[in-house]
């Protein structure tokens, strides 16, 4: 069952405690056999001779939302999956923090292992999300996907 209106975006870091929470909610669940996690943490990158120290994350929500919703509806109809969770960050995420947290639980590891994978390759290449990174003297420059 696709939930159209979960929330994807939190503002800030996406916090440890809330990834084990989201975890340990699915101990209830005795037909999962998998889970794959993917979390995205901010490089603190040296570039020109400056260190990234954060990055601003700005999104085209009411898009972001419905291209979260078609890439969520797309993987679950490719791959027999029980549960699959996206969350990104918009605002300041410092280096070291987490900004984007994806979970995806099936009953065997391969489908899970599998649809991770391509939900992080969508996001990268298809939401209206950006970031802009910040250097140690507040300076900023927009950030290349890679």
């Amino acid at each position: 069952m696709i939930q159209k209106n979960k929330k994807v975006f939190v503002e800030g870091a996406i916090q440890p405690a809330f990834i084990g929470d989201e975890i340990l909610k699915h101990q209830t669940k005795k037909n999962i056999g998998a889970h794959q996690l993917f979390l995205g943490q901010v490089r603190n990158d040296l570039i020109q001779g400056q260190e990234v120290i954060a990055i601003d994350y700005s999104a085209y929500l009411e898009m972001a939302d419905e291209k979260f919703h078609e890439i969520r509806e797309a993987i679950f109809k490719k791959y027999p999956l029980v549960c699959l969770h996206i969350y990104h960050s918009l605002g300041r995420v410092k280096a070291g923090e987490i900004s984007l947290f994806v979970l995806v639980s099936a009953v065997h590891r391969k489908e899970a292992i599998q649809a991770c994978a391509e939900i992080v390759e969508r996001i990268k290449k298809e939401a209206p999300i950006w970031g802009k990174e910040i250097f140690g003297d507040e300076s900023t420059q927009w950030k290349k996907n890679t």
